[in-house]
């Protein structure tokens, strides 16, 4: 398990990070994410720079994996939890308030969904609408503009050259969610990828923030 706090990366490195805590007026106690994918597509590296990027803004966060296989190409699954306040519970998330999809593939072959608030937020990752993958019915119990698609593998094809979709998506997630800003995620990644990897990470999490804000506007005006 990786338990973010100052024991990692130091209440040094969070003084000296130009990062502002964005002002988010909804926060009411622990906001916890399931990051569900498959090995290789930096599930766990998702929710672990998820946490740097909460842990920077002043918050408490903490992220750890579990394995199905340990193979590429297996399910995985990630949790990250952020709060105000110490975090004491340790065990895997079965009510998130938000899920983050990798890999649409999974589907059809795990329960994705189980246990999402009925408030939450839904990423997925592709091109295609839910209503193309018959998922048209079940989004309706969610709010508008809390769950959305993102071509985030289009994406970090297009700024990595590789088609690992986590930066991409938590682009996406800051922009979905406002539970940490954009800025964040950037300073998170380039602490992780130093130099040009990091550069062409944060551009696809800046393609994705982009995407977001804009059909969030598109539904807010409708």
């Amino acid at each position: 398990m990786f338990c973010l706090g100052a024991d990692k990366y130091g209440d040094g490195n969070r003084a000296r990070s130009d990062v502002v805590c964005p002002a988010v007026g909804d926060r009411d106690g622990m906001f916890q994410v399931r990051i569900h994918g498959r090995g290789g597509q930096g599930v766990v590296t998702a929710a672990e720079l998820l946490s740097v990027a909460a842990f920077l803004e002043g918050r408490e966060a903490q992220a750890f994996p579990t394995f199905g296989s340990e193979r590429t190409g297996a399910p995985v699954v990630a949790f990250c939890r952020i709060d105000d306040t110490i975090i004491r519970v340790r065990e895997p998330i079965s009510e998130p308030d938000a899920v983050i999809v990798q890999d649409p593939t999974l589907l059809h072959q795990v329960d994705l969904f189980g246990g999402l608030r009925d408030d939450g937020y839904v990423l997925l990752n592709t091109a295609r609408t839910f209503e193309d993958l018959g998922l048209g019915e079940y989004v309706e119990r969610f709010a508008a503009g809390r769950y959305m698609t993102v071509p985030a593998t289009d994406i970090a094809r297009e700024h990595l050259g590789r088609p690992l979709p986590n930066a991409a998506l938590l682009g996406a997630f800051a922009s979905l969610t406002s539970e940490v800003s954009l800025k964040s995620v950037a300073a998170a990644i380039y602490a992780r990828f130093p130099g040009g990897t990091g550069g062409q990470n944060v551009s696809a999490a800046e393609h994705a923030y982009a995407l977001v804000s804009g059909a969030t506007q598109e539904i807010s005006h409708a």
